[in-house]
């Protein structure tokens, strides 16, 4: 008898889990990208390479190439939504897109609001200085004094990043990357702090203006943001990932948009 009630009891356990995945799936953002047949991906175009706008006003970049192929693997549209960084987690959380593809680092901050898909390439920060200042400012730790005043970008890993190694200089926040390293080059601020591959293009975009330190100085994992709760589509992403980088597709995306710099006559 005990071991009919334990046989029944297991059948019914294992009919309430199939019933729970089914209720997971339906719920699924990839269920619903693939019902409505159009992939809405979040991101914010300024940030080189990842992703910009070209001299024809489209927005390109290494992001947007991998949200093309990835649109492409399910079989759905692509539709791009350019949302200011300080709302595109709110944008993803309120369902205005299904994903955000913009560069984002991963952080412990940022997990307790999202989740995050395997790392797809690691960054770190590093420095744009005033000429002016080249052999008397050799890294950020030269920073950290009163006398200098440092830029970042508002709400980013390079705001924070500023706030806890260079928290004696003088800070002033930028909307946007552009302003806060032309600061730089107008002479209003000493140094921009920010990820490696901006500052890399806008050093050479602007040779002789700035100096790139070019050491990164953190560890930043840039990662695919989703909501919480979809394992299904947490499965997929991270799936897809291992796939094009073993079928060289991100090789060769990479290689466009870091590994060359034929791209930066076509952007604005």
């Amino acid at each position: 008898m005990k071991k009919v009630l334990l046989a029944l009891s297991l059948m019914m356990s294992a009919g309430l889990a199939s019933a729970n995945d089914n209720d997971l799936w339906e719920k699924s953002t990839l269920n619903q990208i693939v019902q409505e047949d159009q992939l809405e991906v979040c991101l914010e175009a300024g940030y080189m390479p990842f992703e910009m706008r070209d001299k024809k006003g489209r927005i390109v970049g290494f992001d947007v190439d991998l949200a093309k192929e990835m649109a492409k693997a399910m079989g759905v549209k692509l539709k791009i939504q350019n949302t200011a960084w300080d709302g595109i987690i709110p944008a993803l959380l309120t369902g205005k897109c299904d994903i955000i593809m913009s560069g984002m680092t991963v952080t412990a901050e940022r997990n307790l609001k999202v989740n995050f898909a395997d790392p797809y390439l690691v960054v770190g920060q590093t420095i744009l200085l005033n000429p002016k200042l080249k052999g008397e400012v050799k890294s950020y730790r030269d920073l950290n004094d009163p006398k200098y005043t440092v830029t970042a970008k508002l709400g980013t890993t390079s705001d924070f990043v500023a706030k806890k190694y260079m928290s004696n200089a003088k800070l002033n926040l930028f909307e946007t990357e552009s302003e806060g390293a032309l600061e730089v080059i107008n002479g209003n601020a000493d140094a921009f702090v920010y990820d490696l591959p901006f500052n890399a293009i806008y050093s050479a975009q602007n040779k002789g203006k700035v100096v790139h330190l070019g050491d990164s100085f953190t560890y930043e994992p840039l990662g695919w943001a989703i909501r919480k709760g979809d394992p299904d589509f947490m499965n997929f992403l991270n799936n897809f990932m291992a796939q094009i980088k073993g079928d060289g597709t991100y090789e060769k995306y990479y290689d466009k948009w870091f590994a060359s710099d034929e791209w930066l006559e076509s952007v604005q």
